[in-house]
């Protein structure tokens, strides 16, 4: 009967540092949405882009991808971004999709441009540029190194 007291009460120890630990990383992460205005970027890939995933500019965190959809007409992936109502972009603003690490994870990168006028809630980002394909490159490298071998094996 005593072991299970005190298994039980090792038990609630280990969950309880547990919640604290949740805690902690989630107050300390910088997740969830960021209330603000929208705008929205086209693109023609998104590459794994998730709602949720973050806005950044310069690696500072400014908002959120709200929403991602197809464009009915167009057939390009139109992402909404929730842009904290603190940060005011140019109108050339460029929008794009970068990699966080080799190993995967997303998130948009801003880069502000120098117009005067800024982009009105609900507007959209003209230039965009949709994430790169390791596959795709490394498709493109390998071929183009067996055209030079086989051009060197021809001479």
């Amino acid at each position: 009967m005593k072991h299970n007291v005190i298994e039980t009460g090792l038990g609630a120890i280990v969950i309880a540092v547990a919640l604290v630990f949740l805690v902690f990383s989630y107050s300390t992460a910088n997740v969830g949405q960021v209330s603000g205005y929208e705008v929205t970027a086209n693109f023609s890939g998104i590459g794994g882009l998730a709602i949720g995933d973050d806005v950044q500019i310069s690696g500072v965190k400014v908002g959120s991808v709200a929403n991602v959809d197809l464009d009915p007409q167009t057939y390009l992936a139109r992402v909404t971004l929730s842009i904290d109502d603190s940060v005011k972009l140019p109108e050339d603003t460029a929008a794009l999709i970068s990699s966080e690490s080799l190993l995967g994870g997303r998130y948009m990168a801003l880069e502000p441009g120098a117009a005067e006028e800024n982009i009105v809630a609900g507007g959209r980002i003209q230039y965009t540029q949709a994430p790169q394909n390791l596959e795709q490159l490394l498709g493109q490298f390998i071929f183009s190194m067996q055209d030079d071998d086989d051009e060197d094996s021809e001479q």
